[in-house]
């Protein structure tokens, strides 16, 4: 008899009369079994909310290094764009005049106006307004002549080596027999680059407004 025979002759129910080593076989499997349900459900059923966390971190540094890898690759053109960056930051900075220059400026505005041919009814300097680097300089300007007067200045006022900007522009008839005189009012703009010193002290005068600032009331 082969063993398929006899495997086949076992009464199922009656297994103390199998044969010791098919009892040795199945008690093996049975024990095999269990300890596979035992370590899934005490074991991998615990551990999976884990497992799945961890699976996520993973696929998070994956993703990190994927960037850092990419910006390390990059690094030798991140490096010469900001070379060029402080190249261009550094040819604005130097449009812009120093605190000694701006008397000049002022004058090289002013001349732009005359040499147009215009009549300079106002020209007043407002006060400075300090931004981060740099400082705004208002200048209240009222001119007379013509419209091609008017074209000349604003071209000369573009063709100065400083940044000059023009706000509030108004234009209107100065002369009602006059067709062709008329008014110009603007606000024009100019900036200078603060030195350090005036960058620290704007820098502490913050500082001292924030430390001096009432607290804000507590909320009922």
């Amino acid at each position: 008899m082969n063993v398929l025979d006899e495997l086949r002759s076992l009464d199922y129910r009656d297994p103390g009369r199998w044969p010791l080593p098919v009892r040795a076989a199945a008690v093996a499997l049975a024990f095999v079994v269990l300890a596979v349900v035992l370590i899934y459900v005490f074991v991998w059923n615990e551990q999976r909310p884990q497992l799945q966390q961890y699976a996520a971190e993973e696929q998070q540094l994956r993703a990190e290094f994927k960037s850092k890898h990419a910006k390390a690759v990059n690094l030798d053109l991140y490096k010469q764009q900001l070379k060029d960056i402080e190249r261009s930051f550094g040819a604005l900075l130097r449009q812009l005049p120093g605190r000694t220059e701006v008397p000049s400026l002022l004058v090289d505005i002013s001349q732009t106006g005359l040499g147009a041919g215009l009549e300079e009814k106002l020209f007043q300097p407002q006060p400075e307004q300090r931004k981060d680097f740099y400082a705004e300089l208002p200048i209240k300007i009222r001119l007379t002549g013509s419209y091609h007067q008017f074209g000349e200045f604003v071209s000369g006022l573009a063709a100065l080596p400083r940044i000059v900007t023009l706000h509030d522009i108004e234009i209107k008839p100065d002369n009602k027999d006059a067709y062709d005189q008329l008014s110009l009012e603007l606000t024009a703009k100019t900036y200078r680059y603060l030195d350090e010193d005036e960058i620290a002290a704007g820098e502490a005068e913050k500082k001292a407004d924030t430390a001096h600032r009432p607290p804000a009331p507590a909320a009922n």
